[in-house]
């Protein structure tokens, strides 16, 4: 396997000459094809998720993502600014689906446990326990790679619940001092130590959906115990 100091000898100004990134009529110009960036980002996915961060070399992801070494750099900078924007990516898709859950038409206990029911999944999925132990392992060697990952910008799962909570409490559907606290405390009975016990493989398998729903179930009950109207 090639070093990363090999990879790092091509640089932004020699990608300009790469032969799938000439500005020809009709194509975009180099760094601006969303399609070339999703393809590098997609090869990255495999690489990472098959062989860790650590061992993930831009000479791999720049082959399986079927592109010349010029064109990566044009996009990314670096292996980090890579596996982030990857994280960036699932997040939003995530953010998406979480989104479409806090339904302000429906029930509140439906909202919050359709929205628990998606988060847990997303949470304690293989891709994601994979991603998270990732960056655990580096956290130490590269500490600002642990802030992207876990950064509230520019939304996250906190974040979409605690502007949901804020609602509901001007609504007078809610009674909530700190709606901040009440969306992490939400978030943490949803999941009743199923990440955790992912996370450092007391659970080897993703939880069955059927156990998701009874500890989201739960987990709604006693937070509306808290915070519905009194």
């Amino acid at each position: 396997m090639a070093s990363e100091q090999d990879d790092i000898q091509t640089t932004p100004t020699e990608s300009a000459a790469s032969g799938d990134d000439r500005c020809l009529p009709g194509r975009r110009a180099a760094g601006e094809d969303p399609a070339k960036r999703e393809q590098i980002i997609d090869g990255a996915k495999r690489i990472f998720m098959s062989v860790g961060f650590d061992a993930a070399s831009m000479n791999d992801i720049t082959r399986e993502a079927g592109v010349s070494k010029g064109t990566i750099y044009v996009y990314f900078q670096s292996k980090e600014d890579l596996f982030a924007a990857l994280i960036e990516r699932e997040r939003n898709r995530v953010i998406r689906n979480i989104k479409h859950a806090l339904d302000e038409h429906e029930p509140i206990d439906e909202a919050l446990f359709d929205f628990g029911t998606t988060l847990t999944t997303h949470m304690t999925s293989d891709h994601t326990i994979r991603a998270m132990r990732m960056v655990v392992g580096v956290i130490d060697r590269m500490p600002q790679l642990a802030k992207r990952f876990f950064a509230a910008t520019p939304e996250n799962g906190y974040t979409v619940l605690k502007a949901y909570l804020e609602k509901q409490v001007a609504q007078g559907r809610l009674e909530i001092e700190d709606t901040e606290l009440a969306a992490r405390q939400f978030i943490e009975i949803s999941m009743a130590g199923l990440l955790k016990r992912r996370l450092f493989g007391e659970m080897e398998d993703p939880p069955e959906p059927a156990y998701i729903e009874k500890t989201v179930s739960s987990g709604v009950r006693i937070f509306l115990a808290t915070y519905g109207p009194k």
